[in-house]
């Protein structure tokens, strides 16, 4: 679909998104401004987060309500990335920003996101801030990569990782376009995204907190926390591979090598990190601190990395150090 409308389009993936998506949809209806578009796209599901759309979208259109604009599409259940890549070839406006269902964005979000589209024209991706949602009843932030553009970029040309909180972005549709959009069901599509748009255009961070991720055992990366590690690995793979001119092989081919990259203490570090802020979250306080002597004990320098990055923002990076795929690069790259 061509761009034929000027602004931005908040776009949802959804699928099961029941307890979450009223609030989810409060928080964009609650914005300071109104001057958007909401483009949800239900994949599949079983618990009524279309119909509940549907109403809404029903009940917006009987009152008037002028703006934002709500369009519902729905589709049989086709994934994650088949969902992001429809977003991004539904939406009509040059901008695409990013939400999932169980997610909030905070009040001054769209217009904070407007003001730095106007100030960047052709930036690629901008992104912001997330805390842990609820913000009163979590610990920490999201860890996220602060950086002005050239910083950000020589991240990525050093071999690392880029962290963003996906609930965080708006995407700029045609370059996303140009660089091909979402790739591969590999739970890190938005880490294999981020790369690849670092390398060719600016990317500019807001320095400032507007977006709550929720953390909960349904959520795609509660569910696929132990795959993302090793698909993270892999991403940083098909990166080095870029970087170093080399020809990369399919996840399948490689995924025993690359498995070797994976920290098990880092992971069940942060597996129990993650628990630590569910449990708060529910105000499960016991629970939450075993989970937390838990981590510290997996994996101490995990835990303190942590802490570090939360107490002096930086320009970290997610991934193994480059060096260790060059000594494996018979294997890797045979």
């Amino acid at each position: 679909m061509e761009i034929t409308e000027s602004g931005l389009t908040v776009g949802i993936p959804v699928c099961n998104a029941m307890p979450w998506l009223p609030e989810a949809m409060d928080s964009l209806l609650g914005q300071s401004t109104r001057d958007f578009q909401i483009l949800a796209i239900v994949d599949g599901g079983s618990d009524g987060s279309g119909a509940w759309l549907r109403d809404l979208e029903n009940r917006m259109a009987r009152v008037g309500f002028p703006w934002p604009r709500l369009r519902v599409l729905e589709q049989e259940h086709a994934g994650v990335t088949a969902t992001l890549n429809r977003l991004l070839y539904e939406t009509r406006t040059p901008w695409l920003v990013r939400m999932d269902a169980d997610d909030v964005s905070y009040p001054a979000r769209i217009q904070k996101l407007r003001e730095a589209m106007g100030n960047h024209p052709d930036a690629g991706l901008i992104y912001s801030l997330a805390d842990y949602h609820p913000r009163n009843r979590c610990a920490g932030q999201f860890r996220c990569s602060q950086g002005n553009p050239d910083e950000l970029r020589a991240m990525v040309r050093s071999g690392y990782l880029l962290s963003i909180c996906h609930s965080s972005v708006a995407l700029s549709v045609e370059k996303v376009r140009a660089v091909g959009g979402y790739r591969m069901d590999l739970h890190a599509e938005d880490a294999d995204l981020w790369w690849r748009m670092a390398l060719r255009y600016e990317i500019h961070c807001i320095p400032e907190v507007l977006v709550g991720f929720r953390i909960h055992p349904a959520s795609v990366s509660s569910r696929n926390l132990e795959s993302q590690q090793l698909a993270s690995v892999y991403v940083q793979y098909l990166l080095l591979s870029e970087l170093w001119g080399k020809t990369p092989r399919a996840f399948e081919e490689i995924a025993q090598p690359l498995g070797e990259f994976v920290e098990p203490s880092a992971f069940e570090a942060k597996e129990a990190l993650r628990e630590f802020n569910m449990m708060l979250s529910e105000k499960r306080y016991l629970r939450g601190l075993g989970a937390l002597a838990h981590a510290f004990h997996a994996s101490p320098g995990y835990v303190s990395r942590r802490v570090r990055d939360e107490l002096r923002p930086t320009i970290v990076g997610n991934g193994v150090a480059p060096g260790r795929f060059w000594k494996r690069k018979e294997v890797l790259w045979a």
